[in-house]
This record gives structure tokens, sequence and C-alpha cells, in this order.
């Protein structure tokens, strides 16, 4: 198990989690989400390759219509 931060809150996850498996366990949707992962944008082509590591930090940032 590694423990990483999503938006704050500390997590395990499973070694070598990507960062896809982590949206697909929370139930986001990729396309309706921007990921940062340690600072840095992950661009949604590389979301399946990114694993994740032991306290690596992720913003997970939902985009919301509005008027």
């Amino acid at each position: 198990m590694a423990k990483i931060q999503i938006n704050g809150k500390k997590v395990s996850i499973e070694n070598r989690a990507s960062v896809f498996d982590i949206l697909k366990k929370y139930k986001l949707n990729s396309t309706k989400v921007a990921i940062e992962l340690n600072g840095i944008i992950v661009p949604r082509s590389l979301q399946k390759k990114k694993k994740l590591k032991n306290n690596d930090k992720i913003e997970v940032v939902q985009f919301i219509g509005g008027g």
C-alpha cells in the first residue's frame, strides 16, 4: 500500500495504481475533471500510464457549468 494525498485528504492506495485507477475508484469522469499531480497537470492521454507512488499529492478539480 502507498499513502497519497487527494485534495488535502490522506488515503491509502494499491501499489502501482494509476491516476485513472483513482478516478475510477472515486467515480469521477475523466472528461469532466482536471488532475494535478505534484504540481503538474496530467493530460488525459497519460492518466492510465501515470503510476502513483508514496507521498504523491493529487488535486482534482471538477468542471461545473453555470452562468
